[in-house]
Parts: C-alpha cells; sequence; structure tokens
C-alpha cells in the first residue's frame, strides 16, 4: 500500500479472483501498455499489477509497497521471468523518490470507498513526482453514490438487538448513540434501495488536490418506506469504455457497500423530502465522516419529521480528560510510555542491537516489563516501525 496498512494473503488472494475488479484493472492495464514503457504499482501487495504489466511488455516496473508482503512479489517475480525488470521499494509512496518519470501508474488504495486512509494524498504526490507528460492513471475517476436503504435485519442486529432487547434485562441503551456514528461495511441487494442513487461525488484522479470531500444529496420520496440509514458506493472508470462498479444489484466484489445509519428508522410517506448533507475529512491517516440528515413532510419545509446530526467523530466514547489533551493550549508531559518509546529510540543510532538496547531499557525502567523478553519484543517492534 502507499499507506501503513496491509491486506493478509488471503485478501490479496481476494482481490484476484474478484472477477468484477479485474475485468476492469486488467484490460485498462493492457490497453495503456506500450513496449518498453515504465510503469508505477503503487501499493503492490503481492505485485499482481507489476507481473502482469511485465507481460504485457512493461520495460521497467517500480513496485511500491510498505508491508513485508513484497518479499513475496520478489520471489514470484523470479518465478514469472521478470526480477530483472521489476524495482521492489519497500516503503511508503510519499517517502520514495524514483530515477525516473513513469508512463503509467496503477493503483488500488480502496476500503469499502475510495476515501480511504491516506488514498488521496498517495495518488496526488505520485500524479505531482512521477508521472510522466501525457502519462495514464489507472484509474482515471471514481463517483460516489449514496441511497437511503431499507435495511431491518442489519439495523435490527447490530444497533437494537444488542442494546435494547439483549435477554438479561440490563439496560444498555446508551451504547446505541455510539454504534449509530459508526460506518460499517455491508452488502445492500438492490431492492433494498427505497429511492433513485444520487451522485455523491467525482473523484477525477488527473487534476484532484483536496482529499476532503463535502456535498448534498435529496431525494422527494415517491413510494411510503421505512429507510434505516444511506448506502454509499462506488463506480470506478479505467477508460470511457472500461469500468466497475459495487453498486447494490451488480456482482458482488471485495469491496462491498458502506453503511451510515440513522440514530433511529424513519417512517417515510409519499411526498417527504430527504436531505442529507455527507462531508469526509481526512484527518491524520484516516477519514472522520459527518452526516446530517433532515426529513420533511410533504408540501411543510418547515415542519421536520427527524433531523440526525451525526458523526463518526461520536462513535468512540471519549473521556473529558481525553478530549483536554487534544485541546490546542493543552501542555502535555511525557508518561512512563513515552519516555519509554523515547529512550527506545535514542537507542537507536545504528550501532546497538535490539538486545543491547531491550537490556539498556530494563535496566533504566525497571518495573515497566515483566522480563528482557517482553523488553524485547517492545524494542523489535519500535525496530521494525521506525528503524532502517
Amino acid at each position: 500500500m502507499a499507506t501503513p496498512t496491509s491486506y493478509g494473503i488471503s485478501g490479496y488472494g481476494g482481490m484476484i479472483l474478484d472477477r468484477s475488479r479485474s475485468t476492469g484493472y486488467v484490460p485498462a492495464l493492457r490497453r495503456a501498455i506500450r513496449p518498453g514503457c515504465t510503469v508505477l504499482d503503487l501499493g503492490a501487495g503481492t505485485g499482481f499489477f507489476a507481473l502482469l504489466a511485465c507481460q504485457f511488455g512493461a520495460g521497467r516496473v517500480y513496485s511500491v509497497e510498505p508491508g513485508d508482503t513484497i518479499h513475496l512479489g520478489r520471489e514470484l517475480a523470479v518465478a514469472n521471468g521478470c526480477a530483472d525488470r521489476v524495482v521492489f521499494i519497500q516503503d511508503i509512496s510519499t517517502r520514495v523518490t524514483l530515477p525516473e518519470q513513469v508512463d503509467i501508474i496503477i493503483s488500488d488504495l480502496h476500503g469499502a470507498l475510495p476515501l480511504f486512509e491516506r488514498h488521496i494524498p498517495s495518488i496526488v504526490d505520485a500524479r505531482q513526482r512521477f508521472l510522466a507528460p501525457g502519462g495514464v492513471l489507472i484509474p482515471q475517476r471514481e463517483t460516489v453514490w449514496a441511497a437511503l436503504a431499507a435495511a431491518p435485519e442489519l439495523y435490527r442486529k447490530h444497533y437494537e438487538t444488542p442494546w435494547a432487547e439483549n435477554g438479561y434485562s440490563l439496560q444498555m441503551s446508551a451504547v446505541k448513540r455510539f454504534a449509530t456514528n459508526a460506518l460499517r461495511g455491508s452488502r445492500f441487494n438492490a431492492d433494498q434501495l427505497i429511492v433513485d442513487p444520487q451522485l455523491w461525488a467525482t473523484l477525477d484522479y488527473m487534476s484532484i488536490e483536496d482529499p476532503n470531500v463535502a456535498g448534498e444529496v435529496a431525494w422527494s420520496i415517491q413510494q411510503p418506506g421505512t429507510a434505516h440509514g444511506l448506502a454509499i458506493w462506488f463506480d470506478t472508470a479505467f477508460a470511457d469504455d472500461i469500468g466497475f462498479s459495487n453498486a447494490p444489484g451488480q456482482p458482488d466484489t471485495i469491496y462491498g457497500q458502506m453503511f451510515l445509519p440513522w440514530p433511529d428508522p424513519v417512517e417515510l410517506a409519499a411526498g417527504d423530502a430527504v436531505t442529507c448533507l455527507l462531508k469526509a475529512d481526512l484527518v491524520g491517516d484516516d477519514y472522520t465522516w459527518t452526516w446530517r440528515t433532515r426529513v420533511c413532510p410533504k408540501g411543510n419545509g418547515a415542519q421536520v419529521k427527524a433531523d440526525f446530526r451525526q458523526s463518526t467523530f461520536f462513535g468512540t466514547p471519549l473521556s473529558s480528560a481525553s478530549l483536554r489533551k487534544r485541546e490546542a493550549g493543552y501542555r502535555p508531559s511525557l508518561g512512563e510510555a513515552g519516555q519509554i518509546e523515547r529512550f527506545m529510540l535514542s537507542q537507536m543510532d545504528g550501532h546497538a542491537t535490539v538486545d543491547e538496547i531491550a537490556r539498556r531499557t530494563l535496566q533504566q525502567f525497571p518495573d515497566a516489563f515483566a522480563d528482557l523478553k517482553s523488553a524485547m519484543t517492545r524494542a523489535g517492534e519500535l525496530s521494525q516501525r521506525f528503524g532502517r
């Protein structure tokens, strides 16, 4: 990946077997390849696209992947007779420097939506620094769609039964407000959508700069029904005539769709007006999602049937003490865990071994570890994460 996230081996296998995905990416790559061209495989995983690029005639492929699966890529390149044409780089793409610009950049940095971790900043950086004039991005653009969904079983399972009908006579309804401020990967059938889909956002990777997206979607209800929240998905365009979609009703993909639940189901009547302001803001390495929904009865915009203000920021319980530590004026000082990490990092000078660092740390903080083995484990984790 171009970000610190890596999939498991089974996840990469699932991507290869996902025919909807492959019948988009593979023809697009085949069409873009010219004999001897250069390719950047961004977030390469096991190197599937890099190997295909070589098979299709690429002269040089840069395979960038921060996870240890890159070592499998090296092995597979040897097995497929193209090790001399693939340069493997284990790092986050924004820290990488290439010796030349490339003709093609191919990437699949999705979760259930393309607004996933640092996907967009990675694409923008790679496009600006690595893509040669007239070069090709695969994919070219993606559109994100939203619709109101009737999902009674999903809603009951995750938002009602555990907290209101748990069978133990326990009052746990307070948890529901946190659960309904969190996104959930789901799979919807087309008949669960009770309105026509509305386009929420277009991500044109040749021009996009800002990773934050905001927009409003609105519907006039045609048929009565019960809505439980919003289903969201994306369409991918590799070229004008090549693409795929993870929309409900399309063949299942590894991505599924995303569900944004409401605090309570809403009974919608014909003529009701529903508007939803939906925002996705990149904060650090992941997105904070905000969705405000208003439902007004037919012909009465001043009356409100439902008014929900939700955000993934409210999906995790945070104490006042935790929130206070995030304030701009707070003056933090390192606790023992921070002091230990700082000490271990200070010892990583290119001379001390992990064993020596662990022993020194244990001597400095004798009560912080059960034994040398636990100190070694922590030193090894930091070495793997920050060492070079």
